[in-house]
């Protein structure tokens, strides 16, 4: 029986840089989480933070020893999505490539359906 492909993923340099965010924390517990809400400018919003806690419904995504968790409501807009770590002229920050937005606003933080 072959292993499912996880249903979201976490790039290389997103890895890398919440593996040097958790450092800076000095608590090896902690696990990415990324959640989606209602807001923003385009309709819903990404959130991203670190918690402690699994929850028994979260969808659990592992790379390069780091740990991302996504609840199963968030999950039904984030499908296919990788979560990604950009460095540009404007600045760093996490981003989603997601295939289920219709559009997005220009700062990548928000989306629509």
């Amino acid at each position: 029986m072959s292993e499912q492909p996880a249903p979201i993923s976490l790039s290389s340099n997103a890895a890398k840089r919440v593996a040097a965010l958790i450092q800076q924390q000095g608590n090896d517990a902690l696990k990415l989480r990324l959640t989606v809400s209602g807001g923003g400018c385009s309709g819903f919003q990404y959130g991203f933070g670190f918690d402690e806690e699994q929850k028994a419904d979260d969808i659990v995504v592992t790379r390069d020893g780091v740990t991302m968790l996504v609840d199963n409501t968030s999950l039904l807009y984030l499908f296919g999505s990788e979560v990604d770590f950009v460095e540009d002229l404007v600045g760093a920050s996490f981003q989603v490539i997601n295939p289920n937005a219709s559009s997005s606003c220009g700062c990548g933080s928000s989306f629509a359906i």
